[in-house]
């Protein structure tokens, strides 16, 4: 699927229903918004959102979708999981 055919966050590896929803909780309507987004802040304003401190592996999910839609290829979400912590233990 070419990603300008991409209507619905669900079109997007490893993304479903609840990761959707958290998409639009962020204010997101298209998937293209995610183009242009930064997945860490987009983690950082969602756990701000929510008022607590989501599992992490969100943040590789975000990740993986966000580098998808920017054009690199589909992976896994735990693809991302050793980038996230070398950047999370970096922040410390």
């Amino acid at each position: 699927m070419h990603l300008t055919e991409i209507k619905n966050f669900r079109d997007i590896p490893n993304v479903g229903a609840a990761i959707e929803g958290k998409f639009m909780t962020l204010g997101l309507k298209s998937p293209q918004e995610l183009i242009h987004k930064d997945p860490y802040q987009l983690y950082e304003d969602l756990c701000e959102i929510m008022q607590t401190r989501l599992d992490p592996c969100l943040l590789d999910v975000f990740i993986s979708a966000v580098r998808y839609m920017q054009g690199e290829p589909a992976q896994k979400w735990w693809h991302y999981t050793p980038e996230r912590k070398q950047r999370m233990s970096s922040k410390k």
